[in-house]
């Protein structure tokens, strides 16, 4: 009979801590070192996330829940950091300017492979990632070609891109894959268009979205039929229902929020969403505050 109150009393303490968990109020803004210029967003495990440094490369990891954070990668003269994915404790990083792109082991942030995509000296931008069960798919905004890296990290592989129009300015960004990598979708961020591209041929196919325009488009979510594009200097998420042919999609809504200052990029945390400000029409400085602003899907 003695043993019965201890026993509710375990009971009790358990429930205690599970509804402190679940009644935890997280932060709406994770602040980002000053001076840091973030570009690219991936969620890891559990409240991880990871977000790139676009002039040094470096990637750091913040915890979701606290806002405690630690840089994973350091930064390095000649590297640089856009558009990034985490697929098997592996970050995959797009290089920007320098045509090159890097893979990193997100838990220690030794480099596992570099590659030249682009040639070397010439106009190009690598600028977003997805990673598929086919590898890893980075866009080029000024070059029409996306390169695919295998997963087993041998020789990269450029895939000439057909029917998109090269316009002045970032033409492909962000970069999504439907499940299984049968289908690719990018955004043209100067012409305002999705494109469905496919990741054999690299033929694009364009996605009408009856009228609507999603000029700026920048990162991109898929969940789903729900695909989130993040339009940066318009500080706004447009929302759109795809059809499951991905012949064409409806912008159903869109998400605002007075903490965005240009999002470029988003990741998903279950019901959260998490926008990385890049804060373009702020001139950087090593004081300039950058951060992520979290926001409901």
């Amino acid at each position: 009979m003695r043993r019965k109150p201890v026993a509710v009393l375990v009971v009790l303490t358990s429930l205690a801590v599970t509804a402190t968990a679940v009644g935890q109020t997280l932060p709406r803004r994770l602040n980002l070192p000053n001076g840091w210029q973030p570009e690219g967003i991936a969620a890891g495990s559990g409240n991880q996330l990871f977000v790139g440094s676009i002039p040094t490369g470096a990637v750091i990891r913040v915890d979701a829940r606290t806002g405690r954070s630690r840089i994973v990668v350091a930064g390095r003269d000649g590297r640089a950091a856009t558009g990034l994915k985490l697929s098997g404790g592996r970050l995959f990083v797009a290089g920007a300017g320098t045509g090159k792109a890097w893979v990193y082991s997100a838990r220690t942030g030794r480099q596992l492979a570099a590659y030249q995509l682009a040639p070397s000296g010439s106009d190009t931008f690598i600028n977003d990632v997805v990673v598929t069960a086919r590898g890893a798919y980075f866009t080029d905004s000024r070059r029409n070609a996306i390169y695919r890296v295998p997963l087993d990290l041998s020789a990269a592989q450029t895939i000439n891109v057909s029917g998109i129009p090269l316009q002045a300015g970032n033409n492909l960004n962000g970069i999504v894959a439907t499940a299984h990598g049968a289908s690719l979708i990018a955004v043209q961020t100067n012409a305002g268009v999705l494109w469905r591209i496919d990741p054999t041929t690299g033929k694009g196919t364009r996605i009408d979205l009856g009228g609507a325009s999603v000029a700026n488009g920048d990162g991109l979510l898929l969940s789903g039929r729900t695909l989130y594009v993040v339009r940066n200097r318009d500080n706004r998420i447009a929302v759109v229902t795809l059809r499951p042919d991905l012949g064409r999609g409806t912008v159903s809504r869109t998400i605002r929020s007075s903490s965005f200052d240009v999002p470029t990029t988003v990741a998903r945390i279950g019901n959260r969403l998490y926008a990385v400000n890049a804060r373009f029409g702020t001139t950087p400085s090593a004081q300039t505050r950058y951060w992520v602003a979290r926001v409901s899907r």
